[in-house]
């Protein structure tokens, strides 16, 4: 199966997530939650859908948190507060540079973010509003100041929590994000 093809069946089960009504039984948060969102994605497509990576991975010039200390790491993320804007941010941030699975991380971590959102702050992230090369941007440098993710969401979040066509352009937006500059599937 080519990457087009797993991005087609994954992106219908995170509409599927939506409309099953599952998105409402993830524990918000959490590692476990990020693993449930993960495995419903995947659970069709990789046979360690879900699952915690026991391999070292890097992305361009950057190394991922190691496996070894993988696992403590999650914890230590899970631990953190998350009852305001910015420190909602400092999780996702440290939750990316984890990246605690093989593949799928951003769109499974975005989904988890807007959860995380939805609860403490009663808002999600207009994900339209989001340009896809500032957020990568703003991604990468992240590790070491989040102050361009966190202006690019903050001015991104809206009230609008229960609104399925705004899940759905998120969900096509979060795809987008992982596409090479010249696809948009």
């Amino acid at each position: 199966m080519n990457t087009q093809e797993i991005d087609a069946l994954s992106k219908q089960k995170a509409y599927d997530l939506y409309d099953s009504g599952a998105i409402h039984c993830i524990e918000i948060g959490t590692t476990a939650g990020l693993q449930a969102i993960h495995h419903y994605l995947f659970s069709d497509l990789y046979d360690f859908a879900g699952q915690i990576r026991e391999l070292n991975i890097s992305k361009s010039n950057f190394r991922f948190a190691n496996a070894l200390y993988l696992k403590a790491a999650l914890q230590a993320i899970e631990q953190m507060s998350e009852n305001t804007f910015e420190e909602i941010i400092d999780k996702y941030v440290e939750m990316n540079v984890a990246h605690p699975f093989l593949e799928g991380n951003g769109r499974t971590t975005r989904i988890w973010l807007d959860l995380i959102f939805k609860k403490r702050l009663v808002k999600v992230v207009d994900w339209e509003k989001v340009d896809k090369k500032l957020y990568l941007q703003a991604m990468e440098r992240s590790p070491v100041n989040d102050l361009e993710i966190s202006f690019l969401l903050q001015n991104a979040l809206t009230d609008k929590i229960h609104d399925r066509e705004l899940f759905m352009k998120g969900i096509e937006q979060s795809y987008y994000y992982e596409q090479p500059e010249d696809y948009r599937g």
